[in-house]
């Protein structure tokens, strides 16, 4: 008996190819890389006061005649749109440290200590060149890692890189996030409003309690998270994309039933919707559809919330979320003293923190606590192979960008430092790319000739 569905002509020829092309892993990548392009494209054009002029624009809220949060739609942007992009951060990071790579003391060792040597010497190579500056304040500028685009450089490379290697530089990147996290909470945050920020303490730990008291509905999360943590962290002064990492490891992670509760239901259910009549007619009896949502309920139980809502939320974050970032932010207008600034010491400091220190960071750290025994070499990787991912860790485009638009008011110093960033990315990449894809080679003909 086939039991396979015919696709129809729409599902052939339209959806089925779209959903193809959304669900590979360097699409997000992509996606990100046009979109910013364009930005560039439109800074540069006939219609670059129109594009700097939108994101001017202020929205709020407006209760007899006062308004409340009458903030820029570039404003809104950072901090509201991108909470959401740190909300799948947080998720990604607790599931990495209760079930990943961050849950092994062992295997976690390697990425932790990369991931802090590759914040630690971009922050000094940057400082270096602007100690005692006005623009010293950036040196957070070169310590973040764009995961969605150094994945995407990674998976262009095919199914042949070990799956090691992946999951390294994954687990790199998300230590990397943590830490731009905690830079963006100390270093980045200005005046705090204590009573609003205790407000939304108070409400944090409302929803860990709720989590631990066996809560699992995500819409009271995501309202409680929204209203009673977020929207007062906004109020204090502390960067809003703090409250919504937060938030995350406060969603529950582990399911209501487990695998054999839902194993033994499935099946019963199974059992029960065969013994039930059949008719001739398409549409499905009322007990038929009682027992499909049983399943249904049931298939929901056995996945956790966590998991539910970063699968949700992926493809939002990648087609949504940052591409709008980007287009809000990669904007540069490219002036006649663009090589003036191209060798600014800021520019400098970006593209050589990035380039050079995540370099060091990533592979020279690695390389020390491998010769010395301290952790091994990941099954699959080789020294070359590990450069190869201190080159794709300086791809610090969206994260970087977020922190210039933090670290600097001055509109040169933004300038300088996109420049820095967007050379650092894209020769980190290219370079990246071609060593990996060496490395690849290499691992081949070596596994051939075995």
């Amino acid at each position: 008996m086939n039991y396979e569905i015919t696709p129809t002509p729409a599902e052939k020829w339209i959806i089925n190819p779209i959903t193809n092309f959304i669900s590979k892993s360097t699409t997000g990548g992509i996606v990100l890389f046009v979109t910013a392009v364009l930005a560039i494209f439109l800074a540069n054009s006939q219609w670059q006061d129109w594009y700097h002029h939108i994101w001017e624009h202020k929205f709020g809220f407006y209760i007899d005649g006062e308004s409340y949060l009458n903030l820029s739609l570039h404003h809104w942007i950072n901090d509201g749109l991108m909470a959401i992009f740190f909300f799948v951060v947080g998720l990604e990071l607790k599931r990495e440290i209760i079930g990943g790579e961050l849950s092994q003391p062992k295997k976690a060792l390697l990425p932790i200590v990369a991931a802090i040597g590759g914040m630690i010497f971009p922050a000094l190579i940057f400082t270096i060149f602007n100690f005692g500056t006005e623009s010293s304040h950036g040196w957070g500028i070169p310590m973040a890692t764009d995961i969605a685009f150094a994945l995407g450089v990674l998976y262009l490379l095919g199914d042949k890189i070990p799956l090691t290697l992946k999951v390294f530089l994954t687990a790199l990147a998300i230590v990397d996030d943590l830490g731009a996290v905690l830079v963006i909470a100390f270093f980045y945050t200005e005046q705090i409003n204590f009573l609003a920020l205790g407000i939304g303490l108070v409400f944090l730990a409302f929803l860990f309690l709720c989590s631990k008291l066996g809560i699992r509905s995500i819409l009271f999360f995501v309202l409680i998270g929204i209203f009673g943590v977020w929207l007062p962290f906004l109020l204090s002064g502390v960067h809003a994309t703090i409250a919504a990492v937060l938030v995350a490891f406060a969603i529950p992670a582990r399911s209501r039933i487990d695998e054999n509760v839902f194993i033994a239901k499935i099946q019963k259910y199974l059992e029960h919707f065969k013994k039930l009549d059949s008719t001739e007619n398409p549409l499905l009896t009322e007990d038929q559809l009682h027992v499909l949502e049983e399943i249904k309920v049931t298939t929901t139980d056995a996945i956790s919330p966590l998991h539910r809502l970063e699968h949700s939320l992926h493809s939002f974050v990648s087609f949504i979320v940052m591409p709008i970032f980007a287009l809000a932010n990669a904007g540069v207008t490219f002036s006649s003293d663009i090589i003036a600034n191209t060798a600014s010491n800021v520019t400098l400091g970006v593209a050589l923190g990035l380039l050079i220190g995540k370099v060091i960071g990533v592979f020279g750290v690695s390389s020390i606590l491998i010769k010395l025994k301290i952790s091994a070499m990941p099954d699959g990787m080789t020294n070359k192979s590990l450069f190869g991912v201190g080159l794709l860790a300086s791809i610090g485009f969206t994260m970087s960008l977020f922190v210039t638009g933090l670290a600097f008011n001055n509109p040169q110093y933004e300038l300088q430092a996109k420049l820095g960033i967007f050379a650092a990315s894209l020769i980190g990449g290219l370079l990246g790319f071609v060593i990996l894809k060496n490395s690849k080679k290499s691992l081949t003909n070596l596994n051939t000739n075995a």
